[in-house]
């Protein structure tokens, strides 16, 4: 699962007072060799399933290799796993590729997926991602506030390369799932002092750190390629920087000057003039990102049926086709689900999407239903971080909402992706706030676990609904593709009926290259095939 600043899905502060000499001036005569590209500080220290954001795992992604990958168009391969077999969907035996190490050069084995996962799902590490494990035998005793084991009862090692995995029921998603950041292998010293693990990560994957602290925070990141990788995604690149920067329009011009050298997310004064500006270096793609405005339940006003009220009634009073055409020029289209309309299996006009339709009328007499329950007062406040580039279509959605319900409606800025994270993730944040989701492997069924089963370390909103939880889990046991949409359409309807949040855009992604790289792609869910990137 991944937040996102931007798009993603989504760049952070640049203290120089020039960010196009600070993303390229010298440290010294190779960096002419690097790729640079945009990134902005990640939430948390870089350890794979504590991160939920797709800065983070962008980095991570690079560091690690698991047992499979995905390619540009999201397609599961083989990276680590010489075999994964199973009859059933629910057993399985793994068995991983000979002879790989990590960059300290220590031995991948069996046990680093097994010790890893285990550490990941236990309570009393705090892992936001640990919800990725609740398919596995064991996790309950594991994941409780007070364990009553210490390991997942359904993890064994058999041999050095050899490892089982049990599921408590069949899941349609649990292979192709295994190339999703958490859950990758770790070394045994990324145990002994977490922290300093987690700012100076030891890998498996197609880059390493270029140096110890080689994460400066709040400015770059520089990696370069592993000679020790063994996988799928070798690097064609001499290695990335990872720039952060505070706005997109900075980035953009930092771009068009050449001083960077791929931008994942155009800003939008530039939306009109960037295809123009760029040629055949421009980019567009429909992509797995999404927008949300959410709050949590805590705030007056937004909890029990009046919140389900004033979030329906919010949501129709939100003119999407004006804001996705007079801001994103079409690089933003109106959201019909809770996911992504790119993914396997959507469909359009699910019971109660009506909803996610501009309806001025319906949305006043919804509001008056509420207050009904209790007056509003107050101002309807939006947060979003200013480093993303928001500013404008949050203002747009406030007063869509002010003009159509007559209240007060602001945008309210954090200035950093990370500020608003940490607020919503400590749930301090006090009001309503803006939300990415960019897909980490391309299934309905991803978005929504994270999201909104009720035990989800990414659940923003606190939705919490065991028939709802049971419906995502009969999906996952689905025996066929086509079965486990049609569980997912009911369970997308429950979501309507209760109305956690509100979706807002789906994203066609809009980006660019300079004239100094070329074989630049977009994946499938919006970011860049970083490792085939040429210069």
């Amino acid at each position: 699962m991944r937040f996102t600043r931007a798009g993603a899905l989504t760049a952070a502060v640049l203290l120089a007072a020039t960010l196009g000499l600070s993303a390229c001036s010298s440290d010294d005569a190779a960096t002419a060799d690097v790729v640079t590209t945009n990134i902005t500080e990640p939430q948390n220290p870089l350890w794979p399933a504590n991160i939920n954001d797709n800065n983070g795992s962008r980095i991570l992604d690079r560091l690690f290799a698991g047992l499979k990958y995905y390619d540009a168009d999201g397609v599961a391969h083989d990276d680590m796993a010489e075999k994964i077999e199973t009859t059933d969907r629910k057993n399985y035996r793994i068995t991983i590729k000979p002879n790989w190490t990590f960059t300290d050069g220590t031995p991948v084995t069996a046990k680093s997926y097994v010790d890893a996962w285990n550490y990941a799902a236990l309570s009393t590490n705090a892992q936001l991602q640990s919800y990725v494990f609740a398919a596995i035998v064991g996790y309950d005793a594991v994941s409780t506030e007070k364990p009553t084991a210490q390991t997942m009862s359904g993890l064994k090692v058999v041999d050095d390369r050899t490892f089982t995995v049990e599921l408590k029921a069949p899941s349609i998603d649990f292979e192709l799932g295994l190339a999703y950041t958490p859950f990758y292998p770790l070394p045994e010293v990324a145990f002994k002092d977490i922290k300093a693990f987690g700012e100076n990560p030891i890998g498996n994957g197609p880059y390493k750190f270029a140096r110890t602290g080689a994460w400066e925070h709040n400015v770059k990141v520089d990696l370069v390629p592993n000679p020790d990788y063994k996988g799928g995604r070798p690097a064609k690149n001499k290695g990335l920087r990872f720039v952060m920067y505070q706005s997109f329009d900075t980035a953009y011009q930092d771009l068009l000057a050449g001083n960077l050298d791929a931008l994942d997310t155009i800003a939008d004064s530039a939306l009109k003039s960037y295809e123009k500006d760029l040629g055949d270096r421009a980019m567009t793609k429909p992509t797995a990102q999404n927008q949300h405005v959410s709050s949590q339940t805590n705030i007056p006003h937004f909890g029990g049926d009046e919140g389900v009220l004033r979030r329906k009634a919010l949501s129709m009073a939100i003119n999407r086709e004006q804001i996705c055409q007079n801001i994103f020029h079409g690089t933003r289209v109106p959201s019909k689900d809770f996911t992504a309309i790119t993914l396997p299996g959507f469909k359009a006009d699910l019971p109660g999407a009506e909803v996610l339709k501009y309806n001025p009328e319906q949305a006043k007499k919804l509001w008056a239903q509420a207050d009904a329950i209790s007056p509003w007062s107050g101002t309807y406040e939006i947060a979003y971080n200013s480093d993303g580039g928001h500013q404008a279509w949050i203002e747009a959605v406030a007063n869509s909402i002010k003009n159509v319900l007559g209240i007060e409606a602001i945008g309210s800025a954090y200035p950093t992706f990370k500020d608003i994270r940490t607020a919503i993730t400590n749930k301090t944040i006090g009001k309503a706030f803006r939300y990415g989701w960019q897909g980490d492997y391309p299934t309905m069924l991803q978005f929504l676990t994270a999201e909104y089963y009720s035990f989800a370390g990414t659940n923003n909103t606190g939705y919490n609904k065991p028939e709802f939880d049971k419906l995502l889990d009969d999906a996952l046991a689905a025996p066929s593709l086509e079965e486990s949409y049609k569980i997912v359409a009911q369970a997308q309807a429950m979501l309507f009926r209760d109305m956690p949040d509100i979706p807002v855009l789906d994203f066609v992604a809009a980006a660019g290259r300079s004239e100094k790289v070329k074989n630049v792609e977009l994946t499938w869910n919006g970011q860049f095939d970083y490792e085939n990137i040429e210069k």
